[in-house]
């Protein structure tokens, strides 16, 4: 028997933000670049190239978003395309591990002979940057603590927001001082500073994927409830994990003494699942009677 309420569609109210921070990130990017190019900044450059992923996060989110909601009913997918916004996340994840690798070892190169640097363009650049950044920061930063697919994309506009400020300090201390290497220096603290935020986003990702239980899920505190419910004198089969963002998922087989009504029991045992911050339970009430249950291979 299945207590299967609503299946949650968080997502639909991420997309107008996305998507809002999809078009100026992905515009800004292309004027960052060529600017970086001119300039000869490599700070510049790796503060586009991680625009470059922050807008291909973006776009992989918003259409991890659209394909959720719109591929549920497919006959072959019974639980629709929900996981296509964790492979977004670990897909950005991936992208941010690219682009911090790049820019370190090209930093590493470009201490050797620091090329030429214009920093008055690069300051007028990062500056703008800086503040496309922190639209984008605003408009993401609530969906962040709802979804992980948003958190992708929330991550990497972060990640960015800090690499533009430091492009800016690079630029004044060039301006200020000439001392060229900055421009590698700071780029390559950007690489560095992207690292770890890369690592904990592809650690949700597979913790998702793998099916490992929620971390802020206390099993034996369940169990432990489940099977302090009137007539229930066993709980096995205990099994939990998370489908998608905001979304765990339980299976649990109740054992019930022999003629107790399984109706009170699948309502109450409903409810201890909501209390545990699951959204979707599938409950099998089994009299004691019954045999054969554990001889199933899996």
């Amino acid at each position: 028997m299945r207590s299967h309420d609503h299946v949650p569609r968080a997502g639909r109210r991420h997309l107008r933000p996305l998507a809002v921070a999809f078009s100026l990130v992905a515009t800004y990017m292309i004027v960052e670049a060529v600017a970086g190019f001119w300039t000869g900044s490599l700070a510049l450059l790796s503060d586009a190239g991680h625009m470059a992923t922050d807008a291909l996060g973006l776009g992989m989110a918003l259409a991890a978003i659209v394909a959720a909601d719109k591929a549920t009913k497919h006959p072959g997918r019974t639980y629709g395309l929900y996981r296509s916004e964790i492979l977004a996340a670990l897909a950005n994840a991936v992208l941010l591990f690219g682009v911090a690798g790049y820019v370190i070892l090209e930093a590493v190169q470009r201490l050797d002979e620091p090329p030429d640097i214009l920093p008055g363009p690069m300051l007028v650049v990062a500056v703008v940057g800086l503040m496309i950044n922190l639209v984008a920061w605003r408009l993401l930063r609530k969906g962040s603590g709802e979804s992980l697919n948003v958190e992708g994309a929330y991550l990497e506009v972060v990640a960015d927001l800090v690499g533009s400020v430091g492009v800016i300090v690079a630029a004044l201390i060039i301006q200020t001082t000439g001392w060229s290497y900055a421009d590698p220096l700071f780029g390559a603290a950007i690489g560095l500073f992207i690292l770890p935020r890369a690592w904990r986003l592809a650690r949700k990702a597979i913790r998702v994927l793998v099916q490992t239980a929620p971390e802020h899920l206390d099993l034996e505190a369940l169990a432990a409830d489940l099977g302090g419910l009137p007539e229930v004198i066993d709980v096995h089969d205990l099994h939990v994990w998370t489908l998608t963002s905001d979304m765990d998922v339980a299976t649990v087989h109740l054992m019930v003494k022999d003629g107790t009504d399984p109706h009170p029991i699948l309502d109450q045992a409903r409810n201890v699942l909501k209390d545990h911050q699951i959204a979707h339970g599938t409950l099998q009430v089994e009299p004691d009677t019954h045999h054969g249950c554990a001889e199933i291979s899996w």
